[in-house]
């Protein structure tokens, strides 16, 4: 019986430990490559087999929680992390052209405090620049003063980076995209309290 324990802890600690890891092909040339974070550098390190599996490194991403990790895309992998309230996650593919691997998208959540004021979502595409934000805001007046979560209509609109790759990639690269929704989120909510 111990040694069934043994076997079925080891089994799951193998499959715990696999996780952290993506093996998959990413820079399509029919062989696997490997994602993952490192937990003690706070950095996203990618092997490639066309550049001979030496790391790319992100920078540091500083405010890195333990529910992030690396999960597989379509055509690439993507880098999530969730905080208790918000997260993000930034999508990754690998560019043919240049053979470096590129940020591709953004997307990020809010749940905001317990009235879910400034809760909602929103995404950019990098290669487009399309952005579609949905956001709500807590007007304290609504609802005969009892309170109300009030839906902000859908933002659209253009949001443009400059090319941005793995190896340049750190969590202000987050923090410039979540600023810049903030900012869209302030103005359209203005909007409908002078209405």
């Amino acid at each position: 019986m111990k040694t069934l324990v043994s076997i079925l802890l080891l089994l799951f600690f193998i499959q715990v430990n696999a996780q952290d890891k993506l093996v998959k092909d990413i820079d399509f040339d029919g062989k696997n490559d490997t994602v993952y974070v490192d937990l003690e550098a706070l950095v996203i390190i990618c092997r490639l087999s066309s550049l001979q599996y030496k790391p790319v490194k992100s920078h540091p991403i500083e405010v890195l929680n333990e529910q992030s990790g690396i999960s597989a895309t379509k055509n690439g992998f993507e880098f999530y992390n969730h905080w208790m309230r918000a997260g993000y996650h930034a999508q990754f593919r690998f560019d043919t052209k240049t053979k470096k691997i590129r940020l591709i998208g953004m997307s990020r959540y809010e749940f905001g405090p317990a009235n879910n004021d400034g809760s909602g979502e929103s995404s950019v595409n990098l290669l487009t620049g399309d952005y579609i934000g949905d956001w709500n805001y807590y007007d304290h007046l609504a609802n005969n003063e009892k309170g109300e979560l009030i839906k902000i209509p859908t933002i659209k609109t253009k949001m443009r980076f400059n090319k941005i790759y793995l190896s340049e990639f750190s969590d202000a690269v987050y923090f410039d995209f979540s600023g810049r929704c903030s900012k869209l989120y302030y103005k359209q909510k203005a909007l409908l309290l002078s209405k």
